[in-house]
């Protein structure tokens, strides 16, 4: 890749892409807060795919972090991650300072009620507003045909979902599978965090939600009961601390008393001072 492809203006993507709309291609944006994994890329080849310009964005949101959140040490291994956005043909880097998307005075945020503040968002309050914020200013520069983001972060690709739905935003959502280590660990760029023993016991998040989806294929419908059965693998689990278990709604993330539809198990846990998340989406017959 060229130096030429890494931009920090919103005027040299804006310019780009009018450039690559002249040639008839379409547009796909994948955003991103860097230090880019195989799950980022799996994003990145939907993307090459699907459209003829490539974006990826690489910056780290500061509106998304909360004061006591790992924003000062959260990875940015710039090189590498240019290295394999060359790797894979992307054909433009956004990579802004934070004074570009935030220039002083900014004051407008966006919020959506009864969805930001569910899960995640309880234990991460202002979390999802600033991840909406960025988005939509990411989708207004950009001007993407389709946006690639993971099932992983399931309740942003929701939150997503209902903001384009809502304000009329001219993009289409992808929603990419998650990907996995070799033994169900969901991939996430805070997993180098962990030392060691946490890294193995890690593997809890999806064992417990593959003994949940168990339970539902065995006919089970009360939504208490896996809840349990989440809560209670991590609880056994040494070095692990719940911050939640849920069995939702996978469109109103509302929680649910009996199974039916397409339904969310999520969970949240810490290992030292890192949180991980994970959850798997079922269709179930009531």
């Amino acid at each position: 890749m060229s130096s030429q492809a890494v931009v920090g203006s919103i005027e040299a993507v804006r310019e780009a892409v009018a450039k690559a709309r002249q040639r008839g291609r379409s547009i796909g944006l994948v955003p991103t807060m860097g230090a880019l994994h195989a799950g980022h890329v799996s994003l990145i080849r939907a993307a090459r795919h699907e459209t003829g310009f490539v974006i990826v964005s690489i910056f780290v949101n500061p509106t998304q972090f909360a004061p006591a959140e790992d924003l000062s040490r959260y990875p940015r291994p710039l090189a590498q991650d240019l290295a394999i956005c060359a790797q894979e043909g992307v054909d433009l880097v956004f990579h802004p300072d934070v004074e570009i998307l935030y220039p002083p005075g900014f004051r407008t945020f966006v919020e959506i009620h009864g969805l930001q503040d569910l899960l995640c968002g309880a234990s991460r309050p202002g979390h999802f507003r600033g991840v909406a914020t960025v988005v939509l200013k990411l989708f207004h520069i950009v001007q993407p045909d389709i946006a690639y983001f993971g099932q992983k972060d399931a309740q942003q690709a929701r939150l997503l979902q209902r903001m384009v739905r809502d304000l009329d935003v001219p993009v289409q959502l992808r929603i990419c599978p998650i990907v996995r280590e070799p033994d169900g660990l969901a991939l996430s760029s805070r997993n180098q965090y962990l030392d060691p023993d946490q890294r193995r016991e890690a593997t809890a998040l999806y064992r417990a939600l593959q003994e949940g989806h168990r339970l539902v294929e065995g006919g089970e419908r009360d939504a208490a009961a896996v809840q349990r059965a989440l809560a209670e693998r991590i609880h056994t689990t040494p070095g692990a601390v719940l911050d939640y278990a849920a069995v939702v709604d996978a469109e109103t993330l509302q929680p649910l008393t009996r199974l039916k539809g397409t339904v969310l198990l999520a969970l949240a846990v810490k290992f030292g001072a890192t949180r991980l998340i994970d959850n798997i989406q079922l269709h179930v017959d009531s």
